[in-house]
């Protein structure tokens, strides 16, 4: 029994005396006398000047107490502002013995006066690059002892066993990045951040405030509790963020350290972007068609990821007056595994596009970038995707024409993309198409296929060019395959061919029948009938080739009560010209009408020249003349009149002519 008193008294006496050297000791040493060696050894490590202006304070027990004041982390030569990091005081108050038990209690930890200046020089050299030396070749690994037992370690288990703070505060702090080459600027200023309640047992509280380019933004929320099997638990998060008097973002669910999992609900409520960049005093990144357009967005989605794989469900969002419900699913991130579902009810994008003015200054500007060295797209990512999707509009307004209930698939693999089918209904019909896309080498290869069946062409030419040029049922099939991604690159590669029919309808703003009579007056072949408006044709058939953007039709036909023609020519896409010739034939009467038997008349070329915005129609007078001098010299003779020479019935000709007339 004395044998253990005496060892009790032993240790009893070491812990009096290690408490009183914890008190004693500080009091004698004069910790500032070692600051220089301090600064300089921090200095070394960190690679740039370091200095501490105020005072160092260190106490052991009960509490530990380290403090200090005016730090100042320099900047390397070349930077703007003169310290990368300021911290006007630094306080932290940790009670000793319990740390013993891994029974962490903090009284105090303040930040006050933090500067953190993140800034690039005009060589775009950051100076946070550098901080720190790396060793130039690694110690050797220690020899294994394989006399030892493996440890064993507790999956889950956190490194203590209890956590209380009672202050943990970052006061008065502000951040600024600054760019010398661009020239841009962000700053956040005024910045206050507060833990409270933070344990192991209880739901940590969560406040921030801060001016981010002098506009408010807060976070305020609840994290946990985190638990003492820390690494396993399911930790709950539920944090509100709220800036620039206009965004409120809600996160709500359940964070799995371990595993890195995550189970969230988000919630965007209504906001307008446009007030949001007006709040921080900056243009709208987006010139619209539509001032009103971009002034109400929401989202809500349920999210769910780890890792390797990430998934979005339940999604909502609201843009203006459109309403997108969607789903998707992606995974293996290094060759991402894409899945989608997207149903939209409406959309008109054209609100979205930039002013007409702008778009003739962006092509221009296009145009000229394109002349010079322009920079390659890089498709490699593509390669590596595998998508699979589908997509649905109720009702979608493009370029001013109305299309309604869209159905889209999507796939691709190998850098090879699908979309098929695509179908739609247009203007009282239907349009079926489906397209390929091969980036595997540099220059994409693009292939449509599409047919339309019944559309409404005269309401769809109003609302897309904004004329009046054609009436009828239109009918089509197209194969069309293209090089590039530029559109006037894809306008050259353009090959393919196909049919345009269009079924009882009209040429608007033409009256081909009345150019023919005034063609023929000219020449003293006919008498004036009257004007009309408009051409009517029972059937107009268009089909076509297209050889590097230059369409080329040799057989379009026109049917209609009057008339007869056939026009071969072409029109070419890259400098949008025509070069057209029409030949109009007169038919003598209505008999037989619907037939294809070759009719009555006089045939009348018509020449169409100009542009696809500005065609100019004239009747080809060289071809009238030539075709009436054939006429008659090939005509029968004359039983009546007996024989003539050829150069008779050429001078005779001629005299009747009107501009041979005196």
């Amino acid at each position: 029994m004395k044998a253990v008193k005496w060892i009790l008294g032993i240790v009893v006496g070491l812990v009096v005396l290690v408490i009183a050297l914890l008190l004693i000791v500080p009091q004698f040493i004069d910790i500032q006398k070692y600051k220089p060696e301090i600064e300089k050894q921090a200095s070394q490590a960190a690679g740039r000047p370091l200095t501490i202006g105020g005072d160092l304070r260190l106490s052991l027990f009960p509490w530990a107490v380290i403090g200090l004041s005016d730090l100042h982390l320099g900047n390397p030569p070349g930077y703007k502002e003169k310290d990368m990091v300021y911290v006007k005081s630094f306080d932290v108050e940790v009670k000793l013995l319990p740390l013993i038990s891994k029974d962490v209690q903090v009284k105090r930890f303040v930040v006050d006066g933090l500067k953190l200046n993140l800034e690039k020089n005009k060589e775009g050299r950051g100076n946070w690059e550098g901080i720190g030396k790396t060793p130039d070749k690694a110690p050797p690994a220690p020899p294994k002892d394989t006399t030892r037992k493996p440890e064993e370690k507790t999956e889950g288990a956190f490194p203590l066993k209890a956590l209380e703070v009672g202050e943990f505060a970052v006061k008065n702090a502000s951040f600024l990045y600054l760019d010398q080459g661009t020239g841009a600027k962000n700053e956040i200023s005024g910045l206050n951040l507060t833990l409270q309640d933070v344990s192991l047992d209880r739901p940590i509280r969560l406040m921030l405030t801060a001016l981010v380019d002098n506009q408010p933004l807060s976070v305020e929320g609840t994290l946990g509790p985190v638990g003492r099997e820390f690494a396993a638990a399911k930790i709950p998060l539920d944090v509100t963020v709220k800036a620039f008097k206009e965004v409120n973002v809600n996160l709500k669910g359940n964070v799995v350290a371990a595993t890195q999992q995550f189970d969230f609900g988000l919630q965007v409520s209504s906001f307008s972007p446009r007030k949001v960049f007006s709040a921080i005093g900056k243009p709208f990144p987006v010139a619209t068609s539509d001032p009103e357009a971009l002034t109400k967005v929401a989202l809500k989605a349920a999210l769910k990821g780890s890792p390797d794989r990430v998934s979005l469900s339940q999604g909502a969002l609201d843009l203006d007056e459109s309403k997108l419900k969607f789903s998707l699913n992606a995974k293996e991130f290094s060759k991402p595994d894409i899945s989608f579902d997207l149903n939209l009810d409406k959309i008109n994008v054209d609100r979205y596009l930039p002013p007409s003015s702008q778009k003739s200054a962006a092509k221009e500007e296009k145009g000229k970038a394109a002349s010079a060295a322009s920079k390659k797209t890089d498709y490699a990512p593509l390669r590596k995707m595998v998508l699979n999707g589908t997509a649905k509009i109720g009702m979608l307004t493009a370029m001013g024409a109305k299309v309604e209930d869209v159905n889209v698939k999507i796939s691709g693999k190998n850098g090879i993309f699908h979309v098929d089918p695509l179908t739609a209904k247009v203007y009282q019909g239907g349009v079926t198409a489906k397209t390929a896309l091969d980036v595997r080498q540099d220059v994409p290869k693009t292939t449509v296929d599409f047919q339309t069946k019944g559309v409404q062409a005269g309401p769809l030419l109003r609302d897309v060019l904004r004329k009046d040029l054609l009436e009828g049922t239109a009918n089509a099939d197209a194969s069309i395959q293209m090089e590039g991604d530029d559109p006037e690159l894809i306008k050259r590669s353009l090959d393919g061919k196909g049919q345009f029919l269009f079924a009882d309808g009209a040429i608007k703003g033409i009256d081909l029948a009345a150019m023919a009579r005034d063609a023929k007056a000219m020449v003293g072949l006919a008498k004036d009938v009257g004007q009309k408006s408009k051409t009517d044709f029972s059937e107009l058939n268009a089909p076509f080739t297209i050889t590097k953007g230059l369409v080329n039709t040799t057989g379009t036909t026109m049917t209609s009560p009057l008339l007869r023609v056939q026009a071969t020519g072409k029109a070419n896409l890259v400098d949008e010209s025509l070069d057209m010739r029409v030949e109009t034939k007169l038919v003598g009467s209505l008999k037989g009408q619907g037939d294809t038997k070759q009719r009555e008349g006089i045939t009348v070329p018509i020449l169409v020249t100009g542009t696809f915005s500005s065609p100019i129609f004239a009747p080809d007078m060289k071809g009238i003349a030539e075709k009436a001098i054939q006429d008659r010299l090939l005509a029968p003779k004359d039983a009546t009149q007996g024989g003539q020479t050829t150069e008779g019935k050429t001078k005779d000709i001629l005299k009747g002519l009107p501009f041979m007339k005196k």
